[in-house]
């Protein structure tokens, strides 16, 4: 799949809810659905759209009332975080305002959740040399492979929930 693909598949809102809850545990369909006030119909066209794209990937099947239930796990908790180029995707700045759009309402919904505690916020539009920049880009990644390493389950005794949200990339040259 292309980074296209990707793109359009996590445009919507309930597919960006799906990936962060599936990093913690592999659910099926209608577990998904009951944690996020969904019916087991929504949630399961939603995990297929992010199979088929390679973003989440069936890692159980549990025999449930004399029918298979899948359980899918988002593929970002087995894997490191790759570092990759960001090509121009022809055709594609439709789906990357979309996309944009979609953890733009994420976030919202996520800051009217916001409790005190540790906290960072950044904005910036920056110049800085290459070596830098790999090397934010590298620790921004580290560290969201660290959370997404210790995600479990929610409402985990232990556990709070927590939000993070990045977007690294270089821009055009004014």
């Amino acid at each position: 799949m292309t980074e296209l693909d990707e793109l359009r598949a996590t445009a919507h809102p309930i597919r960006l809810r799906l990936l962060s809850l599936l990093t913690g545990v592999a659910l099926s369909a209608a577990e998904a659905g009951r944690e996020l006030g969904l019916s087991q119909a929504t949630a399961s066209y939603h995990l297929r759209v992010l199979e088929r794209v390679g973003l989440v990937s069936v890692v159980e099947v549990v025999r449930v009332r004399g029918g298979d239930a899948k359980r899918y796990r988002h593929r970002s908790s087995a894997e490191p975080f790759p570092l990759r180029p960001s090509p121009a995707v022809a055709g594609g700045d439709e789906e990357r305002a979309q996309y944009v759009e979609a953890l733009a309402d994420e976030l919202r919904r996520r800051s009217r959740q916001r409790v005190a505690g540790p906290q960072v916020s950044t904005d910036a539009e920056l110049w800085v040399d290459p070596e830098t920049w790999q090397r934010v880009v590298q620790h921004v990644g580290r560290a969201s492979a660290a959370l997404h390493a210790a995600a479990r389950p929610p409402r985990t005794p232990g556990t709070v929930p927590v939000s993070m949200t990045a977007a690294l990339f270089p821009l055009r040259r004014p």
